[in-house]
């Protein structure tokens, strides 16, 4: 067995967090590993006054890293499942993920008033096109202000700024141990979450079996075929972490049943249907969701998306 193992990771509080777990788990089980943790800037750190959408590109918050485990830098790496794109480039492939953290997003707001609570005109930040759109589809009245920014960044922004709420993953704010300033778990019928939220993902080379064999204990069965049919369906859309695209899979007694869901950029339209079947056939039920949705008037919106974006950059 390898006798040091370099981990790759984005510098971020919750980056590190992240990181910092998958190491000390690692060292419970083989403590004779020396593991060192390399921290890797990403364009998604580097460009943090334009929006996402505007940004372009696949991998925004991963390509650097996978260079880095391409070219032997590093061993492993650490990321938000969510961020990972839909294809994973040549030589690379998903090791393990781990049991997820709850998927939902949550609402922090400024005065403790809920989604529905909020005030017409009031300001959300959020630079998600995903759950833009679903707010505006039940709160046309409210304002989306762009926000950018690591996670604790954003929390701080909402008092420093003339933000009334801002939309986060429960999972980061958990993990932050920031959970007391969490105003409203949002349920999914509101907002439906992004693909593999909650989760994260150790990407490891395909021809390593050595790290392979050491990361494997580290794989949530149920996790890993949740968030492989949710990917499924994200990849048959072809789309990325820009694109207001949502699925959400649970298994409940072996069966595995997927919502998910494509919206335009101004909330108005929403396509959203869901499906079950077998928890061992979650990649075909994606795929098969997603040509629902595709016949259902999502390829129009996504054509008209990509146009839209296009225009922007």
């Amino acid at each position: 067995m390898a006798s040091t193992i370099k981990i790759g990771t984005r510098g971020s509080q919750l980056a590190l967090w992240q990181s910092n777990w998958v190491k000390s788990t690692l060292e419970l089980k083989y403590p004779s590993l020396s593991i060192e943790l390399v921290k890797i800037k990403t364009k998604g750190d580097k460009i943090l006054d334009v929006p996402l959408a505007k940004v372009g590109g696949k991998g925004l918050f991963v390509k650097e890293i996978e260079e880095a485990i391409l070219d032997g830098r590093i061993d492993l790496a650490v990321h938000s499942m969510k961020d990972m794109p839909a294809e994973i480039p040549d030589g690379l492939c998903i090791g393990a993920i781990p049991e997820r953290e709850n998927p939902r997003d949550v609402l922090i707001s400024k005065e403790g008033r809920l989604l529905c609570e909020l005030q017409p005109g009031a300001h959300i930040g959020t630079s998600s096109l995903r759950r833009a759109a679903q707010i505006l589809h039940v709160r046309p009245d409210l304002v989306i202000s762009p926000l950018r920014g690591n996670l604790d960044t954003r929390i701080k922004k909402l008092e420093k700024k003339n933000l009334d709420a801002v939309i986060l993953a429960a999972a980061g704010v958990k993990r932050l141990n920031l959970e007391s300033k969490i105003t409203e778990y949002i349920d999914d019928n509101v907002i439906l979450p992004a693909v593999g939220q909650g989760a994260l993902c150790i990407e490891i080379r395909k021809n390593d079996p050595e790290i392979g064999s050491i990361v494997s204990f580290l794989d949530h069965p149920a996790t890993r075929s949740i968030v492989m049919g949710e990917r499924a369906f994200l990849n048959r859309l072809e789309g990325g972490c820009q694109v207001p695209i949502a699925a959400h899979g649970k298994i409940e007694k072996d069966i595995f049943t997927l919502c998910g869901l494509v919206a335009g950029l101004d909330g108005k339209t929403i396509i959203k249907d869901s499906i079950s079947g077998s928890k061992d056939l979650s990649k075909k039920i994606g795929i098969q969701l997603a040509d629902r949705l595709l016949s259902m008037g999502a390829k129009e919106i996504l054509e008209n998306l990509k146009d839209t974006i296009h225009e922007n950059n």
